[in-house]
């Protein structure tokens, strides 16, 4: 088992160009910590984890994130953490000129994850 236990996520963030890449930074049978870096015009699609809890803490830029399958947004900014429980929709859109930059921690590692 990998006993690093402090990691420095801008060596996980990997810009793409076509959709975003999930980086797993760390996984356990506890729970996946992943870096994402969503370049201005990407997306994540909506999805749930029907199983378990994603949490996202916000360390750069803005975006756009959806609540429900209606398509509800509410905004994301550096600083902002968005907690979607079991079974909540979330994805986002980054609309801003600078890229979203988040840490995802989702637990427990069996979640399960579905597109909407």
């Amino acid at each position: 088992m990998n006993q690093l236990r402090i990691f420095d996520s801008r060596a996980f963030l990997q810009p793409a160009d076509d959709e975003p890449i999930r980086s797993v930074v760390t996984e356990s049978k506890d729970a996946v910590v992943v870096a994402w870096h969503v370049k201005s015009g990407q997306s994540i699609k909506a999805h749930v984890h029907p199983n378990g809890q994603d949490t996202w803490t916000v360390l750069a830029g803005t975006g756009l994130y959806q609540t429900d399958s209606e398509g509800t947004r509410k905004r994301l900014k550096a600083g902002d953490i968005a907690v979607a429980r079991p079974g909540n929709v979330h994805g986002v859109q980054n609309d801003g000129a600078e890229p979203l930059i988040f840490i995802s921690v989702v637990c427990p590692v069996d979640a399960g994850y579905e597109l909407l």
